[in-house]
C-alpha cells in the first residue's frame, strides 16, 4: 500500500534589498492613489501659503526692511516643508483611524521603513514646487538674489524629514484621533505663531526664546536659510544637529509606537 507523505507548505521569506525596494514602491503607489485627487489641490495651496507669506508680510507695513523681507522670504519655505509631513500627516493618521483601516494598512507585509520613506517622498512632492515658487516670489516682488549653494538639498531634504517624522510620530503614538487633532492644532499654533522661523528669535520674549531654541523649527529656519543667505546666520553646524536629533529621535518614538501595537 502507497503512502503518501504529507509535507508543511514553505513558508516564503520576506527580506532583503529587492523586497524593501518592492516595499517601497508598492505604498508610494498606494499613498499616491489614495491622494490622487488631493494632491494637485495640496500643492495649489502650498503655492498660496508660500506666496501669501511672502506677499502678505508687506501688507502688514508702510516699508518693509531689507532685512525683514529677507527673513521672510527665506522662511517660508519652511512653513512649505512642515505643512505636508507635520500638519498633514496626523490628520491622515487619525482618519485612518477614524475609519477602521489603520490596522489593515499596518498589517501589509511590507516593510515599516519602506512605508514611512514613501510617506517622506510624498511630502517632498507636495512641497517642492512651493518652495521653489515661493523664492521666486520673493526675487520678483522685492529684488532679492539668493545666494544658492549646494547645501540647500541636504538642509531641504532633512528639514522635511524631520517634519515629517515629527508629524509621524504623533500621529502612531496617539491612539485616540481627537487627541491627534487636537494635538495637531497646538502644534501649527507653535509653528505658526511663535516659533522663529519668518522673525529672528531676539524678538521673542527671553523664557520663549530659550524654550524655542530647544525646539527644532527655529533650526530649520537656520538651516535652509544658510545656503540661501549665509550673512544671516551665525552657526548653522548646531542647527544641523539639533534639527538630525529630533528627526531621529521621533521616528525611534514612531518605531517604538508601531511595534506596542502589534
Amino acid at each position: 500500500m502507497a503512502t503518501v507523505a504529507l509535507t508543511r507548505p514553505r513558508t516564503e521569506v520576506r527580506r532583503g534589498p529587492a523586497h524593501w525596494v518592492g516595499g517601497y514602491q508598492t505604498m508610494l503607489h498606494w499613498q499616491l492613489a489614495g491622494l490622487r485627487t488631493l494632491l494637485p489641490l495640496l500643492i495649489g495651496i502650498q503655492i498660496l501659503v508660500g506666496a501669501g507669506f511672502v506677499l502678505g508680510i508687506a501688507l502688514l507695513f508702510d516699508d518693509i526692511s531689507p532685512t525683514a523681507a529677507l527673513y521672510v522670504s527665506s522662511g517660508a519655505p519652511v512653513m512649505n516643508l512642515l505643512i505636508v509631513g507635520l500638519l498633514l500627516g496626523p490628520q491622515l493618521v487619525a482618519q485612518q483611524e477614524a475609519e477602521h483601516s489603520y490596522d489593515f494598512v499596518h498589517a501589509l507585509p511590507v516593510p515599516r521603513t519602506a512605508t514611512a520613506l514613501a510617506w517622506y517622498t510624498v511630502t517632498l512632492l507636495g512641497s517642492l514646487p512651493a518652495v521653489v515658487l515661493s523664492l521666486l516670489v520673493a526675487q520678483l516682488r522685492y529684488g532679492i538674489t539668493f545666494t544658492v549653494s549646494p547645501s540647500v538639498v541636504a538642509a531641504v531634504l532633512l528639514t522635511a524629514f524631520t517634519g515629517t517624522m515629527l508629524g509621524y510620530a504623533l500621529g502612531h503614538a496617539l491612539p485616540n484621533p481627537m487627541v491627534i487633532q487636537l494635538a495637531e492644532g497646538v502644534l501649527r499654533f507653535v509653528v505658526f505663531g511663535l516659533s522663529p522661523i519668518l522673525f529672528p528669535a531676539e524678538q521673542l520674549p527671553g523664557w520663549l526664546a530659550a524654550i524655542s531654541w530647544w525646539l527644532p523649527f527655529g533650526h530649520m529656519a537656520v538651516i535652509v536659510r544658510d545656503p540661501l543667505a549665509p550673512e544671516m546666520v551665525a552657526d548653522a553646524p548646531i542647527s544641523y544637529l539639533i534639527v538630525a536629533i529630533w528627526g531621529v529621535g521621533c521616528a525611534a518614538i514612531t518605531a517604538w509606537a508601531l511595534g506596542r501595537r502589534r
